[in-house]
């Protein structure tokens, strides 16, 4: 079967983002998207797309563009809708949503999985992550990391699985 997986890191205001940009730096949560997104598609919008100095190695990068004249700054698939985006994963295939907030929102009725770091903090931004329904998903692991020398903040690996 198809696995769909949101993954992100957002604060406890929902807070992705600023600028195209993370405003926190947590290394063991990029080890861990890491480890957890290699070997799969990995699917964005354009402007997530762009704001990697080059591709992320051993995934297959997916953009979601509404223009049709799109060339990205380094080979990749370009489609124009989630839809289109999701036609490229194989029934067998696990498949990640990575961002932005707009491409979150439209799959959150589409993911059967999110694996999302909450951030302890609420951080000013122009990008957010969707309300989760709790109706809808299920919190099934839960696993705390404090702050430390290398991480400024506090965060909680929450994964949840769609009811």
């Amino acid at each position: 079967m198809k696995k769909l997986i949101i993954i992100a890191a957002a604060a406890e205001n929902n807070a992705l983002g600023k600028d195209n940009d993370l405003v926190w730096h947590l290394p063991d949560d990029f080890k861990r998207f890491k480890k957890l997104t290699s070997g799969h598609k990995i699917i964005m919008g354009r402007k997530t797309l762009e704001s990697f100095p080059k591709p992320l190695p051993n995934r297959t990068h997916i953009a979601i563009t509404r223009d049709e004249d799109y060339t990205p700054k380094f080979p990749c698939t370009v489609v124009h809708s989630l839809a289109d985006a999701l036609a490229l994963v194989g029934d067998s295939e696990t498949a990640f949503i990575i961002g932005g907030g707009e491409i979150y929102k439209q799959s959150m009725d589409r993911a059967t999985h999110i694996e999302l770091t909450r951030v302890h903090g609420t951080f000013e931004a122009d990008a957010f992550f969707p309300e989760i329904d709790e109706d809808q998903w299920e919190l099934v692991n839960k696993q705390h990391h404090p702050k430390d020398d290398r991480h400024k903040y506090d965060f909680t690996y929450l994964s949840y699985k769609r009811r």
